[in-house]
């Protein structure tokens, strides 16, 4: 969404960005004049009774917010919201187009039931509430925006809305990190993290090094280390729909790999997002010689210098409808950075198993793929390097074309 406010900006729109301010938006949003925040509070239910009376009372004072909040501000042409989440926010959003006269534009992500289903089955009475609720509201819309062309047909088929296909698209953000902007970050994280901390007892003042690179300091040149363990990256929320347990047992079995005798370089694994304590336990319980594996909190701009520092990516992502693309492995892609990424229905409109990346379907096949992507490690060689070529010579258009193409005649047509 952030994205959408930049590209709207770009375009000569005045954008009022409303959400729930948890963490700090890109910097070049908050430098866009042309982008007001208007930040909102999470409200809480009723904490006494029945949890579907909390349920109820929360959403009740969503609506009335967001009411207060969009009526507050002067009328606009378009309101776009993504979905999810949608409740209560379609219906709301919905009633203030009709009371203003402006069009309700939605981008769909995903399908908000089939999120909730993860945690209550399919046939608990508020997932069944919440699919009719989209249902209802969801083509009441007068644009519709979708992220696959396997949700284009899903919304045509069976809720009679005519999407346009919107492919997440990597800002120019997202791109391979040059050595002096890796080594900087990898200095900055070793103050924190000590992965990321140069290890021996090397003592030369001329030199400064991480455990990845080091920076001759009088003629300012940077190098990767030979001897430098991999850096693997994956991205979380830790919700329902990606099973953290299935990486952490491939990271389990690789370690048993080089025990066992194979030529495999150790690893450092970072896995970013907010932080689970279930999760961090079970790291903390890992007896591991060869592999590490680093939780840190990233700023927003450190994030993409960090994928395009990375050797591989990992995503444990598995679509609640089948229907969505992990924006993490569009991210990873604008690094040019190849992927491992677990099977679910339309992975196929991204990944391409063996000329970008490999599919996996558990634990002990996502360790045979890091050990076989691995084997020729630092070389640039090896179907890791091949898939790296891949990703550079295949770079779609970046997100500034494609929402030219796709979205902007949306909000000009009649």
């Amino acid at each position: 969404m952030q994205y959408h406010a930049l590209s709207l900006s770009k375009h000569g729109y005045n954008v009022t960005f409303v959400g729930f301010l948890d963490t700090k938006p890109h910097q070049e949003v908050l430098r866009e004049e042309k982008i007001k925040l208007v930040p909102i509070a999470e409200v809480k239910g009723v904490h006494v009774g029945p949890k579907i009376l909390t349920y109820v009372t929360k959403v009740i004072l969503q609506c009335l917010q967001l009411l207060y909040v969009l009526l507050r501000m002067e009328t606009q042409s378009h309101i776009l919201m993504q979905n999810p989440p949608g409740l209560p926010g379609i219906a709301v959003a919905w009633l203030v187009c009709v009371l203003r006269g402006s069009r309700f534009v939605i981008d769909w992500h995903n399908y908000g039931y089939t999120i909730m289903a993860l945690s209550h089955g399919d046939t608990h009475p508020v997932v069944r509430l919440a699919k009719w609720y989209e249902h209802f509201f969801g083509p009441l819309a007068s644009r519709n925006l979708c992220v696959t062309n396997a949700m284009k047909d899903d919304l045509q088929k069976n809720w009679g809305i005519k999407a346009t296909t919107l492919y997440d698209c990597p800002p120019s953000i997202f791109r391979e990190t040059p050595l002096k902007l890796q080594h900087g970050l990898f200095m900055r994280l070793a103050n924190t993290y000590p992965q990321f901390q140069s290890r021996g007892c090397e003592e030369d003042k001329q030199v400064e090094r991480s455990v990845f690179s080091e920076c001759d300091l009088c003629e300012e040149a940077v190098t990767l280390r030979a001897e430098r363990p991999a850096l693997l990256l994956s991205s979380t929320s830790w919700t329902e729909d990606e099973d953290f347990s299935v990486l952490l047992k491939a990271l389990e079995d690789y370690e048993g790999f080089i025990k066992a005798g194979a030529s495999l370089p150790s690893l450092v694994c970072v896995i970013t997002g907010p932080q689970k304590e279930y999760y961090r336990k079970l790291i903390d319980s890992l007896q591991l010689e060869h592999v590490q594996i680093c939780t840190p909190w990233l700023e927003a701009e450190d994030y993409p210098v960090l994928l395009g520092s990375a050797d591989l990516g990992v995503c444990l992502h598995k679509s609640s409808s089948g229907l969505d693309l992990p924006m993490k492995v569009v991210d990873m892609f604008g690094c040019c950075l190849p992927v491992c990424a677990i099977h679910f229905h339309c992975l196929h409109e991204l990944v391409k198993h063996e000329e970008n990346g490999l599919i996996f379907r558990d634990a002990q096949e996502l360790a045979e793929q890091l050990k076989s992507l691995l084997s020729e490690f630092p070389g640039s060689g090896g179907q890791l390097g091949a898939f790296r070529m891949t990703l550079r010579r295949s770079r779609g258009p970046g997100w500034d074309e494609n929402w030219d193409q796709n979205v902007l005649p949306l909000l000009s047509a009649p």
